[in-house]
Formats: C-alpha cells, structure tokens, sequence
C-alpha cells in the first residue's frame, strides 16, 4: 500500500506547474496572427513601392522628357524640362475657346501619396497600442496566471485529499467530509470566472478592436477613391502639351506656345496603382474576417478549461452576446496558447476523461486525479451500503 501512495504522490507532484514568476510572461502577443499580418502588408508594402518609385527617379534620371526646339541650347532645353515638370499641366485645345488644362499632380506626388498611406495605414495600429494593449497586457498576464494557478489547487487539493485519506482511520469520517465539501462548493475558487464574468460586461477592447479594423476598411475605401479618381484620370496619357511661354518667357515671341513633353515613370504609376488595388482588394476579406470573430464564442477553450472546479460559464450559460471583451480576451488567449501551461494538461485530461468508463462521475480534474491517485470520484458502493444497513 505505501508503494501505490508513494506512486500516487509522484504523479500528483509531477503534475504540478512550475513557478512561473520573472520575465517569461513580458513575450505576450498583443496583435492577432492576422492582424499581424495585415499590419506588415498595409503599412509595409506602399513603403516597398515608394522606395521603388525613388530608386526609379534617381536611376533612370528626370521623369520627363521634353521635345524642345532644335534651336534651343542645352541650358534652355534643361529649363524646359525643369518647368514642364514643376507644373505638369497639360494644355488641351478645346474647340469652344481656349486651351483646356489638365493638372497630371498626381505622377509628382506618387512616392509622397505613398509615404501618406503608409501613415494612414499604420494610425489604427496606434491606436491599438496607445489605448487597448496596456488594458490587455494585464488583463491577459492576471488571466494566465490564475488559470494555471487554479489548475496547481486543484492538484494540490488532491495531494491533500489522499493525505487525508492515508490518515484517516475510518473511510466513512473522509467520506462525509468529501461529500459535504462539495455540497458546500468548498472545491470552487471564484475569483478568476467572477472575473471574466465582469469583462463579459465591459466593452473597451472590442470597441478599440471594432474602431481599428473599421479604420482600416475606411482608408482602404480611400485609397480605392484616390485610385479610381486620380490615377485613373492620367493612367494612359503618356504625352501632354506644356506651356512654357510664362514668367521671364512670356514675351519671347520665338518661342512656341506649346511643347510636347513625355512621362517616362508612366508605367511605374501604373505598376503601382494596379498592385495596389490588388494587395489592398486582397485585405478587405481578411479585415472582414476578423471582425466576424468577434460574432461567436470560442467555446473549444472555454470547454477545456470546465476542467477547472472555479470555471464553469459554459455550464451556466453565462455567455450571452459575444461582442465584448471577454470574447476579444479569449482570442488573444488562443494567440498566446504557448503560455498557458494548462492548457496543454487540460487537454490531455479531457481526451482521457472521455475514455474512461465513470463519465458520470468525472467532472473537474479534482475528480480525475483523485481517481488516477488511487481514490473513487465518489463514494464507494459497499460504504454506501453499510451505511444504509446500519440505518433501518
């Protein structure tokens, strides 16, 4: 007999969590995997391109040519070049008067536009930052903590229990005391789900988590107006007219009134407008997708924690509307499963709670270690009947 005790007391010391006080939890994940993502890709990619619009202009020289006179000497034709690019007005003949213009802004500003998106782009994740991750970097740290901690209990509430059962003389004494300890919810550590029960009534992370993604639906709302009313204006012209009889040149009477000039960064416009439409077409579903999380529970880790005697909201259905911030919490607990200890025990627990034939004796994992300890979850049998026997 003291070989299975010294047996049962290894396993239940075995089971125990290590201490997991110092540094280890300050590696916390405050950005969803995919948020993560779309983070790297909204504000990283306008950079790529911006930095390939710069490489482009410096590389390939100015990005116009104009076709000046053949009179005209170097220095002319250089300010030519200078001032057609300065303006970038195209004059257009209109058959009702004067010559139509037309501003092509936007091959100047591209790099510029670029560089605003990126900060467009990286403004929601700020805010993220700045307003929600301090609220849920404690709350996240308290949470692992408790739930780990909650699992130590209830291991050692079994060490205590078969230590008590060693020393008791008269099973029925232990018995009746197990009994009532569990009428009396003696078993329950109340803090950690009366907890999470308040955040189900508070709504600060979801709503810095709804207003970041629908930010970011709305920039990408205006990028998709800014492509389709700018650069599709001037994404085939290749050629406009220049005027550059203005200023010290107005009055020079040899000079022609329109100069044809071309845009050799024509089709770097174009590479960026097309894959930007793309890449940022490709994010809106995933956005979308991340709101629509917040709309379900994720019940799979709440079900492996009913384990735990202090955590029972699935059993009392106190899970009402998910859009709040118990649910935000729990999916950056299933970001941050590698710090929950637990977790990976509780799952292994309920695979072989669902095994084991005393279904309906087993229901937190005080139960099952008790019963791989050497203990019945409840009352023997031939006890029960002795006791009934002795009281006609």
């Amino acid at each position: 007999m003291s070989l299975a005790h010294a047996a049962a007391e290894y396993m239940l010391s075995d089971a125990l969590l290590p201490d997991r006080r110092g540094p280890r939890l300050k590696g916390l994940r405050l950005e969803l995997p995919l948020d993560r993502m779309v983070k790297f890709i909204a504000v990283g990619f306008p950079l790529l391109l911006m930095s390939l619009a710069f490489a482009q202009e410096f590389s390939a020289g100015p990005p116009i040519r104009c076709f000046s006179p053949s009179n005209f000497t170097i220095r002319q034709a250089a300010y030519v070049d200078s001032s057609c690019w300065d303006s970038l007005v195209h004059h257009e003949p209109d058959e009702h008067g004067p010559h139509k213009m037309k501003s092509l802004w936007p091959h100047k500003a591209l790099p510029y536009s670029l560089l605003a998106l990126a900060v467009a782009m990286y403004l929601p994740v700020l805010l993220w930052q700045y307003v929600a991750a301090p609220a849920l970097s404690s709350d996240l740290l308290f949470i692992i903590s408790e739930l780990d901690k909650s699992y130590n209990r209830s291991i050692r509430l079994v060490q205590h229990m078969l230590k008590i059962r060693q020393n008791s003389s008269d099973p029925h004494v232990f018995w009746d005391e197990l009994e009532k300890a569990r009428k009396e919810r003696y078993f329950e550590f109340p803090l950690l789900e009366r907890y999470l029960a308040c955040k189900q009534r508070s709504h600060s992370l979801v709503a810095a988590y709804l207003l970041r993604n629908s930010l970011l639906l709305l920039f990408t709302s205006v990028i998709y107006l800014y492509l389709g009313h700018f650069h599709l204006d001037v994404f085939f012209q290749e050629e406009f007219s220049c005027s550059v009889k203005t200023a010290l040149l107005s009055d020079e009477t040899h000079m022609p009134h329109l100069i044809t000039c071309r845009l050799t960064s024509l089709s770097v416009l174009q590479i960026v407008s097309l894959s930007s439409l793309t890449i940022y077409t490709l994010l809106v579903p995933v956005i979308i997708y991340n709101l629509t999380r917040l709309c379900r529970w994720d019940k799979r880790l709440l079900s492996i924690y009913e384990m735990l005697p202090a955590f029972d909201l699935l059993s009392r259905k106190m899970l009402g509307c998910p859009i709040n911030d118990l649910n935000v919490i729990l999916l950056f607990l299933r970001a941050n499963i590698s710090e929950l200890i637990s977790f990976s025990w509780l799952s292994v627990l309920c695979v072989l709670k669902d095994m084991t034939t005393q279904k309906h004796n087993i229901d937190t994992v005080v139960d099952f270690m008790t019963l791989l300890a050497g203990l019945e979850p409840s009352k023997p049998k031939h006890l029960t009947h002795r006791i009934g026997d002795e009281n006609p």
